[in-house]
């Protein structure tokens, strides 16, 4: 979902670049724009102090929010965006900031954030800001989850169902597989809802910015490719007790969930994020065990 914004900063009107590049908004883009620079500029202020920060800003079409984070002082903003038509466009505002932002022209689900930032910003703490389509918003972030050490924070918009189970605890019917890798990575805050109307086109839902602050360390200690596992087979079958939903991991779930620690007769939902962990560190044990034994 691209943001933008009205003029009033020396740059032409949003609305102005709009109709010469011919940029309305296409549905298969997820595009929406956010007219109202009050909101794109209350986004870049989520993200404190951008002075010696690279931003990686993710479908800034005709560049609202990119004006935003360079008005708030951003070092550098590295804006990918596939739309051609909002490339073009914003190779104007890059003319009118030289030196401070740079435009990938690429899909975001195949380039690297981080590696991108490593590349054109030249260094410094590294932090994601973005309006994200909302239909690849939760692949972008679990992708960025993985590697979370990159990235000093993360300010997102998402549809607000979405920002509602990244934010839930666990006891809550909206926890799940997005709550637990956000929690077990990140300290999790629910920001600020944005209504419908407030974009152009108006989406058929609110939307809900929420700021991601990378742990210095993982909740507890785990390998993403099994705690990835462990929850997508746990809240697949959510209302089942772990001693059925967990039977997809392996022939001996029993034996996995008691090495755990956890109790079998719980779902998913009322389990904490250590516990998760512990689940998915017993996983891993259990199947390199497994591999020993079939070793020739």
């Amino acid at each position: 979902m691209a943001a933008t914004a009205a003029g009033g900063d020396g740059l032409p009107p949003l609305r102005e670049v709009i109709a010469r590049f011919g940029l309305g908004a296409r549905r298969a883009l997820g595009q929406h724009f956010l007219l109202d620079r009050n909101l794109t500029d209350r986004i870049a202020r989520a993200a404190g102090d951008l002075r010696a920060a690279t931003v990686v800003e993710i479908g800034p079409g005709p560049g609202g929010l990119t004006r935003s984070l360079l008005a708030a002082g951003a070092r550098k903003v590295v804006a990918i965006e596939r739309d051609r038509r909002c490339v073009e466009a914003l190779a104007e505002l890059a003319a009118a900031f030289p030196e401070r932002l740079h435009v990938v022209a690429g899909d975001a689900l195949e380039v690297d954030a981080a590696q991108a930032a490593r590349e054109y910003g030249g260094g410094g703490q590294v932090k994601i800001v973005a309006n994200l389509p909302y239909n690849v918003a939760t692949p972008l972030l679990v992708g960025w989850l993985r590697q979370a050490e990159a990235f000093a924070d993360m300010v997102l918009m998402f549809q607000k169902e979405v920002a509602v189970r990244l934010a839930a605890a666990p006891g809550s019917r909206d926890f799940g597989r997005l709550s637990v890798l956000a929690r077990w990575r990140c300290e999790v805050r629910r920001l600020f809802d944005v209504p419908a109307r407030a974009f152009v086109p108006p989406p058929k839902v609110t939307s809900s910015v929420v700021g991601l602050t990378p742990r210095a360390a993982p909740l507890a200690p785990a390998r993403v490719q099994e705690l990835e596992r462990v929850t997508a087979a746990a809240f697949g079958q959510r209302r089942k007790m772990l001693r059925g939903s967990l039977k997809g991991l392996g022939p001996d779930s029993a034996a996995l969930i008691a090495a755990a620690g956890v109790d079998p007769s719980a779902r998913a939902e009322a389990l904490e994020v250590e516990e998760f962990c512990a689940l998915a560190r017993a996983l891993a044990a259990q199947e390199a065990g497994l591999r020993r034994r079939e070793a020739p």
